[in-house]
């Protein structure tokens, strides 16, 4: 006697949904039946809200953040920024809580990721160079970097002071407050604000 079970596609399903963070077996099951039990309207609306983003998002060519493909980001488009400040962050998604505080009103740069040899991520692997380039098109300007305080963030911070210390720039790191082994995204505004605030020159 065969078992009964989902049909192949809403098993499929389920385990696509299962390949998202934070999503488990369970979690992945009850998304996959709720689409179902919504009608094909809601899972067509979510499918096409999918499709969109993928082919329509990409990264902003002047600091990496997410924006409309081959444009730039929003804040890389804004003239009333201020060019002189340039907060360095290892992820996309660590811009935000910052943005989000409300108290800094500079230009980002996201290098992909931080140095762990023990992953295999090089200094060659992020976007080292490009901030490079960036800083010497404005001389004298701030960069703060905004890593994380745990051992990859340190080295990574470490190895990009040594890196700006021959150029035109003023180097600052994020001052204490930050939670110890975590980055921006893991703080809330108030611990995001006195950190830009407090900030200290390498």
């Amino acid at each position: 006697m065969k078992t009964q079970d989902y049909p192949a596609a809403v098993l499929e399903l389920i385990a696509a949904l299962k390949r998202m963070p934070g999503v488990g077996s369970r979690g992945a099951e009850r998304l996959a039946l709720w689409f179902l039990q919504q009608g094909r309207g809601e899972a067509r609306r979510l499918a096409e809200a999918l499709t969109r983003a993928a082919d329509s998002v990409g990264y902003c060519p002047e600091c990496g953040f997410f924006a409309e493909s081959g444009a730039r980001c929003t804040a890389c488009s804004d003239a009333a920024r201020d060019a002189g400040l340039l907060c360095v962050v290892e992820q996309a998604t660590d811009v935000l809580p910052i943005e989000r505080c409300g108290c800094y009103r500079g230009l980002y740069h996201c290098l992909g990721g931080r140095i762990s040899p023990l992953d295999g991520v090089m200094p060659e692997d992020l976007s080292v160079e490009r901030l490079l380039e960036r800083v010497r098109a404005h001389p004298g300007c701030e960069v703060i970097l905004a890593l994380g305080s745990d051992v990859e963030g340190e080295a990574t911070a470490l190895y990009l002071a040594e890196q700006l210390a021959a150029l035109p720039c003023r180097t600052t790191r994020l001052a204490q407050g930050m939670p110890a082994g975590a980055g921006p995204g893991h703080a809330d505004a108030i611990t995001l604000m006195r950190a830009l605030e407090g900030r200290q020159r390498l």
